[in-house]
């Protein structure tokens, strides 16, 4: 997460690039989404809930102001 206030050793502006979207997803149907603003922490803590009733896998997505998307999935198993 950068700013685009601070400056490299040589002077030079570092572009801005922070997180402006973040979605979750459980067995492909959307569970959270939020667009984030330039004044969010460097590192946000996000809590949400879901209730789930079956096994599957959660998707979240994370989306830069250069268009950059990060995703990570994680399986859970309901018994």
């Amino acid at each position: 997460m950068e700013s685009g206030q601070r400056k490299d050793k040589d002077g030079k502006t570092i572009p801005r690039k922070i997180i402006n979207k973040f979605a979750c997803e459980f067995n492909g149907k959307p569970v959270f989404a939020v667009d984030l603003e330039p004044a969010i922490a460097a590192n946000p803590y996000m809590q949400f809930h879901a209730k789930v009733e079956e096994s599957g896998t959660f998707k979240f997505t994370w989306t830069d102001d250069d268009g950059t998307v990060t995703t990570a999935e994680e399986n859970i198993t309901v018994s």
